[in-house]
């Protein structure tokens, strides 16, 4: 029963899951967690931060600060509302970036272009303001800051034939940046924080973990130099979704006396298990699938100009 895993990238959710399963109390020393609004936009920004082995075991996450921006509205084509979230996102990127750390970023677009919900990392490099040819050219300069930014855009182990580590790491070694911006898609456990949450870590990212493909992992300890993650959650496991919707139709029922006792012995259960046992009544053929919103392609292009313009504010002009 434990061979099933629940597929988050989120630490946010993380935390609630733990919260579900055991109840938060003050006994947990490992994990510190801040929630404030974000005025104008009708959102949050949750900040976890992972302190010790504690809280890794607690979370099942890396040691190091995760910031949550939760903005409902994210993939609408608002200017206003996207300059707003831009600012936030450029603001929170940079309190994990001491100065010292940002004369020269190399940023990579995680994922497949290809593939839709696959396509964020690469996108938003494609919209990214460049400017480390330029310094290096001694050309006129337009831009107002003295930071260098490169980009690259390393595919899939199935296009290149390389880890993406390897490739990023050669990369590194060779352009000396003093720090690395990993972008990618996430998986996500709640439907609500699909295309609608910005997730910002300065413990850097391993790709394909939510989706269960794991790869070797781009921190601080495997490339050299400080390493942040900015993910959005586009796909959740179908398995998720039917159990979800599993547990709402036992309650509609019990609240209907159609039928009793069956969602507290559902509560007996933790979340693998609850998770295990849907896996078992699902096809076979739906067990790996994992769920996209139908209009992810906008929701793509919106939100990877978003963090662009994010990442630009910051670091490029």
């Amino acid at each position: 029963m434990r061979d099933f895993m629940i597929r988050t990238d989120l630490a946010l959710e993380a935390k609630e899951r733990f919260e579900g399963e055991t109840g938060w109390t003050e006994a947990l020393q490992g994990v510190l967690v801040e929630t404030s609004f974000l005025e104008g936009t009708n959102g949050s920004l949750t900040k976890v931060t992972i302190l010790n082995q504690e809280g890794e075991r607690a979370l099942q996450k890396p040691m190091g600060i995760y910031l949550t921006i939760e903005a409902e509205d994210l993939p609408r084509p608002d200017e206003t509302y996207q300059e707003q979230i831009s600012a936030e996102l450029s603001k929170q990127l940079l309190t994990l970036l001491p100065e010292k750390d940002r004369r020269s970023i190399l940023v990579v677009g995680l994922g497949n272009r290809e593939v839709t919900p696959d396509a964020l990392g690469p996108k938003v490099v494609e919209h990214l303001c460049i400017t480390r040819h330029i310094r290096l050219a001694n050309l006129p300069s337009f831009l107002k800051k003295e930071y260098d930014i490169s980009g690259i855009v390393p595919g899939v182990m199935a296009q290149t034939g390389m880890e993406t580590y390897e490739i990023v790491k050669g990369i590194v070694e060779e352009t000396h940046p003093s720090a690395v911006l990993v972008i990618d898609a996430l998986a996500a456990r709640s439907t609500k924080r699909l295309n609608t949450t910005i997730q910002i870590s300065d413990a850097g990212i391993h790709p394909g973990s939510g989706v269960g493909n794991h790869r070797k992992a781009l921190t601080k300890e495997t490339l050299g130099v400080p390493t942040i993650s900015i993910g959005v959650p586009m796909v959740i496991d179908a398995a998720t979704i039917a159990g979800d919707t599993m547990e709402h139709l036992i309650t509609a029922l019990e609240e209907a006396n159609l039928i009793q006792g069956l969602s507290q012995t559902m509560e007996e259960f933790d979340e693998e298990d609850k998770r295990q046992f849907i896996l078992e009544l699902m096809d076979k053929r739906l067990q790996k699938m994992y769920v996209t919103p139908k209009d992810v392609d906008a929701s793509v292009e919106q939100i990877s100009f978003t963090i662009s313009e994010a990442i630009n504010r910051a670091f490029a002009v």
